[in-house]
């Protein structure tokens, strides 16, 4: 893991939460991009080294959605930068952790993703995240 890449907050209008989160951070966000696999539209900010990334549902049926229907609007879950996404799921899984994708799939912001169950985290949904190069 080589460092904290964003934290993912589930809203109800992106519009509006763009808005909170320029008047918050003091800029506005860089990009807004639909993941249609997932049933998410995102929008990133980024200020210094952080990031936030909004995730609003395109449909009822997407994991967003649910999200927001069984807990409401909020930290949706946290994303650590990796260099190399294959390996860190196969010694994740040697660790004993629940990953919900066994191999990456195509994110946003130009990213491979793969989850890991809230349930054997404390609660908390992880996301691993690595830069998509040419050759990914």
């Amino acid at each position: 893991m080589k460092k904290i890449e964003h934290v993912g907050i589930a809203v109800n209008d992106l519009e509006k939460a763009n808005e909170v989160y320029r008047k918050i951070l003091g800029v506005s966000h860089y990009k807004i991009e639909e993941v249609a696999s997932e049933g998410v539209l995102t929008s990133f900010f980024k200020t210094a080294d952080s990031k936030v990334e909004l995730l609003q549902a395109t449909h009822k049926q997407g994991p967003i959605a649910k999200f927001v229907e069984q807990r409401g609007e909020g930290i949706h879950h946290i994303a650590f930068l990796v260099t190399d996404i294959y390996k860190e799921i196969i010694r994740l899984k040697k660790e004993g952790f629940d990953i919900i994708d066994d191999s990456p799939k195509k994110g946003a912001d130009n990213k491979l993703v793969a989850f890991v169950h809230p349930k054997s985290c404390n609660g908390v949904l992880i996301e691993l995240c690595q830069e998509i190069k040419n050759d990914d």
